[in-house]
Order: structure tokens, then sequence, then C-alpha cells
């Protein structure tokens, strides 16, 4: 059993009760899913929006990481445990896991060491079946669209123009692109298809961002499944799938609540992709956090540039939210990473490297503060290689780009090790921010794709191919030029080229497709070699993963 395994099973969980107690949530809105986890009506959250007044919100995110991660949901738990131990009554919004990390590369998402969530087995194992429930919807629609097809199309759905794929909540390179319908007559009309991972579907975007049930349908009735053959859109309500849709997620769409090590409550409930969705847990969620804790401390997915940038132009558009304070996570072996070090080679000290990478952690800084006027405090994480010299370098060049720097060891030390980063947190929400964006919602949408690779990547212009063009003029003839875009590129540089290191400039970004998610609201722009279903690596994680003697589960990162 590895350090994070034992560590979270030497820690007895609170009974969930008392975990909803220390929030004052009701025994009559609470719905165990056992002892350790439960769900929360939906109805509690119309109650808490009429009788209580938000707390303060605070976002983690990070600079361009590696391909290991560097913390950013451990730095997360761990400064919502330094609040709390503060005497700061706290809560957590995060995003829960998917599958597919968990048996690839990443690993699974309840941070790590003496900052986890708990139970960290069943978080990363299922869960509650929220993405499962994603995952059926989904396929329902698409059976619905292939049925309707073979039973006549009175639609005239154009075969070639379907847009709704299907999904599965595991890295599945093979699954890209298919055929379907192969076989006898009655097994289908033959066509291309294709699988996404389900923490990229619409509609785990559209539960995510979904205010409630009743807009959860209407979101779901307006997703655009494909064009007919006059080249009209057909939505989900066309063919009759929104209600059946609505009710396989009826339970996934209430938030589940779980714990840390420290026992400070957890809404742990969605989990799109930053590299290839919009990277946030659901609105459900953090509001409902937002309004039972004075402090928040919720997290978008990889860099500032993608997790960050959706959080404050996607997100907070749809909620109503702003953070008051955003914690930049660094460490510095990413750095080491971006000023050229190899990645067998960042454990060793070298501190020019790392002030060459520093370039990443200052653009973030000036995207954080210069586009959207926020008060930012950098989190460096440390880990047990990190030198004093090096800790020491990276605190002095966050000093030069105007903001406070803070080393924590939430790893080893829990709270304990972020009770300095927890107050200077709390003391940079002195200043105030007003909600600034780095483009104009009514500007066209290859402006906005343009504004966002111009002004936050560095890029030095952005190329569109023909279809990706075509496409965007469509979408605004049909009135969509309204909606925020969503960029799908690689987590590991601000550029579409991961090997584009540091803080990049004069690069060309590639749009090489767009697609529209209509019920979700927003336009997904695909750059680079980006995908929307990834691949395992050649030694995936599940190789180590079963069953000791005792059968306890080992391997599971």
């Amino acid at each position: 059993m590895n350090n994070d395994l034992k560590i979270a099973n030497s820690i007895t969980p609170e009974p969930i009760a008392k975990i909803a107690e220390t929030l004052g949530i009701p025994d009559d809105v609470l719905l165990p899913y056992g002892k350790n986890i439960a769900k929360v009506e939906l109805s509690y959250l119309e109650q808490l929006e009429k009788s209580k007044q938000p707390g303060r919100l605070i976002l983690v995110t990070a600079i361009n990481p590696t391909p290991a991660g560097e913390g950013k949901t451990t730095v997360s738990i761990g400064l919502a445990d330094g609040l709390a131990r503060s005497g700061r009554k706290t809560c957590l919004a995060l995003r829960e896991p998917s599958l597919g990390p968990v048996f690839g590369i990443k690993g699974g998402a309840t941070g790590g060491g003496y900052a986890q969530a708990i139970p960290m087995e069943d978080i990363n194992l299922h869960f509650t079946g929220d993405i499962h429930a994603i995952t059926t919807a989904n396929n329902l629609l698409c059976a619905m669209i292939d049925n309707h097809i073979y039973h006549g199309n009175l639609l005239r759905l154009d075969i070639k123009s379907i847009t709704f794929k299907r999904c599965m909540d595991m890295n599945d390179r093979a699954l890209r692109n298919i055929v379907c319908g192969l076989g006898e007559r009655t097994d289908g009309i033959p066509r291309q298809d294709g699988f996404d991972i389900s923490a990229a579907s619409e509609i785990m975007a559209v539960l995510c961002l979904a205010s409630g049930l009743d807009d959860l349908r209407r979101r779901l009735d307006r997703i655009t499944i494909g064009y007919n053959l006059d080249g009209e859109p057909v939505f989900a309500k066309d063919i009759g799938a929104g209600g059946a849709m609505a009710v396989i997620l009826k339970e996934a769409i209430k938030p589940n609540l779980v714990q840390t090590l420290e026992h400070t409550p957890i809404f742990m409930h969605g989990g799109p992709f930053a590299n290839i969705a919009h990277g946030c847990n659901s609105i459900i969620a953090t509001r409902m956090a937002n309004h039972l804790a004075d402090y928040t401390v919720t997290e978008a997915g990889f860099g500032a540039d993608l997790g960050a940038e959706k959080f404050l132009d996607i997100k907070c558009r749809a909620a109503d939210l702003w953070p008051d304070a955003v914690v930049l996570v660094a460490t510095a072996r990413a750095l080491k990473y971006h000023g050229g070090v190899p990645r067998e080679s960042l454990t060793e000290e070298n501190v020019e490297a790392l002030a060459k990478g520093a370039a990443n952690l200052r653009r973030h800084i000036d995207t954080l503060k210069n586009i959207y006027g926020l008060p930012v405090v950098v989190a460096v994480n440390r880990f047990l290689s990190d030198t004093d010299a090096e800790l020491e370098e990276i605190c002095r060049q966050a000093h030069s780009a105007g903001v406070k720097a803070v080393i924590c060891d939430v790893w080893a030390k829990g709270g304990e090790g972020a009770l300095e980063l927890a107050d200077a947190v709390v003391d940079s929400m002195l200043t105030h921010s007003s909600p600034s964006h780095p483009y104009d919602y009514a500007a066209p949408l290859m402006q906005k794709i343009t504004d966002v690779a111009t002004r936050i990547y560095g890029a030095e212009r952005v190329d569109f191919s023909k279809a990706a063009l075509r496409k965007l003029q469509m979408y605004e003839a049909q009135g969509y030029s309204n909606l925020p875009i969503c960029i799908a590129k690689t987590q590991y540089s601000f550029s579409d080229d991961p090997k584009k290191l540091g803080a990049p400039e004069a690069f060309v970004m590639e749009v090489r497709d767009v697609t529209l998610n209509s019920g979700a609201g927003f336009i997904v722009a695909l750059c680079g070699t980006i995908m929307r279903m990834p691949g395992l690596p050649k030694r995936p994680a599940a190789e180590a993963i079963g069953f000791d003697e005792a059968g306890e589960i080992v391997g599971l990162f």
C-alpha cells in the first residue's frame, strides 16, 4: 500500500451527519450514501440563497504543470484545513475524479499526503455514480438519435452532419473515430461516429453549469445533435430525449458532501477536465458551499491559462460569482521544467533553470492581476527534493511581480503547513476587485478566441482552418455570437504545442476545429493536437492496481 493510501486509511472519518452539522445542514435535506458520503437536496440551496449572504470565495489555480501534476488539489485541501485550523468557518468545492486519469497516468483527484479528501478509495472509484449517470444520459441521447434514423428519420437528419458523440469514463484512443451500425439491417444505419471521455461530454458541462432541475432540463433540450438535410439545426428536444435525460440525472445533480483528513467539509461535484472542457466543479456545489461557510476554497483545472480563464469567463458569468482572492500554485520542479530541465533531473538543484522558467509564473501573475484585476498569492508547494535556494528564488520572482509568495508544506503537515498561506490569502482580500475579462462577450466569436490567445497565452496571431471559420460563421448566423469560448489545448504550455515551455511569445495558435455546446452555453475551439478522448500511456497506472492478500486495494496512486 502506498503512502497516500496508508495515510488516508489511518484516519477515521467523522460520520457524514457530523460533518453536515458543522455547516448547519439539517438532517432532513441530507441523503447519506453509507457512513461517510452524502448528497444534499437541491431545495436546500434555494433556502440558503433566500436566508444567507455568501461568504468569501477563494480560487486556487496554478502555473503550467509538468506531466506529473503540481499538487493543486493538495494545496486546495491544505489551505482549507489551514483556514479551519485558524478558526475560520471553511468549506471546499472541488471536482470529482474521472476513472480515465485514475487508470491512466495522472492518478486520482483527492490530494495527497496529509492533505486529502476521504474516503479516498470510494471517491476515486465510482463515488456516488454521478459520472456514470452523465455517461448514461449522454449515450441515451445517442441511442435515440440512431433509433430515430432507423425508424424513418422524420426529422431528415443528415447522418454526415450529426455532431453529438457517444462517451465513456475511460481513456480509449481506439474509440475516437468509429463506424457504428454495422451488421444486419436491424442493427442500425451505418455511419461514422466517435467517443469523447465523459469529462468532455456536453452533458457534464450542462450538469456543472445548471442552476437547478428546471435549468438542467432547459439546457438538455437545447443541445444541438446535428443538422437536417436543409442545413438546419436539430436539438435534443426534437427527438424527445430531454425528459428522460433529466430523470437519469435527477440524483447526479445533487452535490456530494465528503470531508478532508482534518474533517473540513467538501462539496465534491462534477468533473470536467480543463484541457478539453471547462474545468470547474458544479455551480450548485460552489454556491451551496459559499452560502454555508465564511470561506470557500475552490479550484479550477490545470494552469491559470486554462482552468482559471474558464472559471472566470464561463462559470462566473453563468453563476454571477467572482472570487475574492486567487491562490497561484507553483513548484520548484515545474519551474525548472519550464527552464529546460528534463523530467528525470527535476529533483536536482538548479536555481538558474528555475529563474529562467519563472517567466511562466510571472505571466500567470500578470494575467490574474492585470487582466482580471484579482489579488494574487503564490503558494509554493514544497516537495522533498526542493532546496532552500530554489524556494527563496521562487519567492523572489513572485515579489518582483508584485505579489506575496508563501511556502507551504501541506503534503507533510496538512493544515498546519498552510497556516501562513491562510493568513496571507485572507489579508489579500482587503483589496476589492470588480469583474474584468479579456474579451467583450458581444464581440464576434473569432475575436474572442483571438483575444484569449493573444492577451492570455501570448500568441502573435491565431490561424483558423477553413472548417473552423465556416462553423464560426454558421454559429453566429444561428444567434450564438454572444456565447463565451472554451479553448481546448495542451495544459503543459501557454501555446498549443506542449514543447513550447516557459512563456513563449510570437507563436501562432492553430484552431483546427470548433464545436457548439448550445446546451452548456459555450463554443469549444480545438487547438493543436488536443483530443477529447485521451489515450492510455505505455504503462498505464491500471497495471499496478489490484488487491493484496488481505483484500486491501493497492496501487491506487
